[in-house]
């Protein structure tokens, strides 16, 4: 283990007394600039840390996004005029282009990696799959790897992070996976949090919205928009930390180096 990975994880290590940790506080002892890889399972996964994410690329570090499905199911017929699979898939990687770019990521740091499905348009838990996502990682070697956390009702988060956690183990990497909260979430331990306010707030919100076939989904199906829907979820958890609003996440240590 490098000085840099020594002093990251001494970092990490959540405190004696389990209190989470504070994305701010944490930057001033992690080392720069961090490699950061985010894993999203579909287009708009990325945008739901957003806050946290515009932290790090505030500071400078290098982040790397890899969409693994097209998400074309998540759009309804018609909309925009698409019908076809490839039209919705199109349609929503055009959405999380336009959202990165207005985060500010240089494009190409954004892939779609487009994973073979299942018959229910899941991505197949498969070793083509696996091995495109060892390449993936190892092309980037990250410090933090994000995705959502993987005890959550939906199949492709719940492979997202099967297919990590396989990569992550055969090639012995040394990383930390960063495990964010969802609106599916089921359960999970709360280990370092983003605190924002009502500024960044409006912020990500209008990130969110340029999903517009999400935002209009929610509208049809919750009646409430995409934005409103993820602000909730980090309105909720702010409160249970004494802020507006929190994004929260779980850390894994992979590859110790010991």
């Amino acid at each position: 283990m490098n000085q840099g990975q020594h002093a990251m994880t001494l970092a990490l290590q959540p405190a004696p007394d389990k209190q989470p940790l504070n994305v701010q506080d944490l930057q001033l002892q992690l080392p720069s600039p961090l490699v950061l890889v985010v894993l999203a399972p579909h287009p708009d996964d990325f945008d739901a840390i957003g806050v946290t994410l515009r932290c790090f690329h505030q500071r400078g570090d290098i982040i790397h996004l890899a969409v693994l499905t097209t998400g074309a199911s998540g759009v309804e017929d018609g909309f925009s005029g698409a019908h076809a699979a490839a039209e919705k898939a199109a349609l929503r990687e055009a959405e999380q282009s336009a959202s990165c770019a207005f985060f500010g990521l240089p494009p190409e740091r954004l892939t779609f990696l487009r994973l073979p499905p299942d018959e229910k348009g899941n991505p197949r838990l498969d070793a083509a799959n696996q091995a495109c996502i060892r390449d993936y990682l190892s092309t980037r070697q990250p410090d933090l790897v994000f995705m959502p956390h993987g005890n959550d009702s939906n199949v492709t988060h719940q492979r997202t992070y099967a297919l990590f956690r396989a990569a992550a183990l055969a090639d012995n990497l040394q990383l930390w996976a960063v495990l964010n909260q969802d609106a599916k979430t089921l359960a999970m331990r709360t280990d370092l949090y983003m605190p924002f306010d009502a500024d960044a707030a409006r912020w990500k919100a209008e990130m969110l919205r340029l999903h517009q076939s999400q935002h209009q989904r929610n509208l049809n199906t919750r009646g409430q928009g995409f934005d409103e829907r993820v602000l909730a979820v980090n309105r909720h958890t702010g409160l249970t930390l004494g802020c507006e609003y929190a994004e929260v996440f779980e850390l894994e240590r992979y590859g110790s180096g010991d």
